[in-house]
């Protein structure tokens, strides 16, 4: 058996526990630059607000209707996910963390007798360790796990918990679960089979193997097993290094000098380049790429993009920046005006698999006791206390008008309570 933890609204959530005031409100969390909705809560739902919304558009209705409005606080969602996971491998078997407000569980060594029990004792344990409510699903597989989990955060009369394990049952909810949200079908996937008359999770475990296969490839047909009970993904308790590590942001207005694009990429290499090293990793090329603000109907747009591929493998934010820096003289152009910009890092490796190059590697030492001593400062007096050349002196300014605070992670944040 396998069980899915998903938090509720997680950033919102977050918001909540330092705030109680703004339970039973509505409340939204905004995308870097306060630009678009990213969470919200039920409150908010209700009322029509919808995922990916931009703010813009919808001011007017905010303010008619009383909903709290958050920057992203991705500092404080980073810590309660940690809390929030540590809880989890606390109390289960094993683990394997998916994204930050969720995480599957093997649950084979309990019985299952005992598992609907198990979920509800679960995220009654992670609600008062954290303050943060989940929805847990448990079934057979991976992909009825997650669909279980929907119906938990659906149905509070289920207290958290979801245990589908009858027949008779899987099928009754899979006839009513639409297909294009069932995990690893993805939007033109679902597209492609309402246009064959599929329309449910049900119609879809029930179409033939060799058409899904022909469809959809072995993905997909994975997908099908799953629905029909028979695991078919596999369930990895230990970390997996990221394969492609991206960093990317709106600007908080146009930006048209090579100087301030620079600045942002470079900051943009500079936090990849600290990710990569968390996962002590290296990456053999890094692809940069700028575009103009697509809701500007009138203007002419613009998106380029370019893989630069380094002569050895690294993780020196010195390299990676001077490389990300070359590739972005190559494409940019003096007569737009760019509105997002961004970086990802190829080819990651782990660093202690990965052979190096004897003709290119003679300053390596120096480059990973220099970048271990960057990391340390940084990470004892705050981000950007240490910072390359080209990132200039000032940081990159972005909208964060209804930013929170770092209640976990700053002294200077923390709650005072008056007595």
């Amino acid at each position: 058996m396998f069980g899915l933890v998903d938090c509720n609204s997680f950033f919102v959530s977050c918001e909540r526990v330092f705030n109680p005031a703004l339970h039973n409100k509505p409340v939204i969390v905004l995308s870097n630059n306060d630009g678009c909705v990213i969470s919200r809560s039920k409150e908010a739902i209700s009322l029509g607000i919808k995922m990916g919304q931009p703010v813009f558009k919808i001011m007017d209705f905010i303010r008619e209707n009383g909903i709290q409005v958050f920057s992203s606080n991705y500092i404080l969602y980073g810590d309660m996910s940690d809390r929030v996971m540590e809880t989890l491998r606390a109390c289960a078997p094993s683990i394997e963390i998916y994204s930050i407000d969720e995480a599957f569980l093997n649950l084979d060594s309990i019985d299952n007798s005992n598992l609907k029990k198990y979920g509800e004792e679960l995220a009654s344990i992670v609600k008062r360790n954290t303050g943060i409510p989940v929805s847990i699903g448990i079934s057979h597989t991976k992909t009825l796990a997650k669909v279980a989990s929907k119906l938990g955060k659906k149905y509070p009369k289920l207290n958290g918990s979801c245990f589908m394990q009858e027949d008779c049952d899987i099928r009754k909810v899979l006839k009513v679960f639409p297909v294009g949200d069932v995990w690893g079908i993805g939007r033109e996937h679902g597209k492609m089979l309402n246009q064959n008359k599929i329309m449910t999770a049900y119609d879809f475990s029930m179409a033939s193997s060799e058409w899904v296969k022909k469809k959809m490839s072995v993905v997909g047909l994975r997908t099908w097993l799953e629905l029909r009970g028979i695991p078919s993904i596999s369930f990895e308790d230990s970390i997996h290094i990221k394969k492609q590590i991206c960093t990317s942001r709106s600007f908080s207005h146009e930006l048209n000098d090579i100087e301030e694009l620079s600045q942002a990429v470079a900051t943009f290499t500079t936090y990849s380049a600290e990710k990569l090293r968390k996962q002590d990793s290296v990456c053999s090329s890094i692809q940069i790429f700028i575009l103009t603000n697509q809701y500007k109907e009138k203007i002419s747009q613009y998106f380029r993009s370019i893989i630069v591929t380094l002569d050895t493998p690294t993780d020196s934010t010195l390299i990676l920046v001077k490389a990300a820096l070359s590739g972005l003289c190559k494409i940019y152009k003096s007569e737009c005006m760019y509105k997002k910009a961004g970086v990802v890092l190829l080819d990651i490796s782990k660093k202690n698999d990965t052979p190096g190059n004897i003709f290119c590697d003679h300053n390596a030492a120096k480059h990973s006791m220099l970048m271990e001593t960057l990391d340390g400062l940084n990470l004892r007096y705050g981000r950007d206390t240490l910072v390359t050349a080209a990132q200039g002196i000032e940081s990159i300014k972005a909208f964060s008008n209804h930013l929170s605070k770092r209640y976990t992670t700053c002294w200077d944040d923390i709650i005072e309570v008056n007595i």
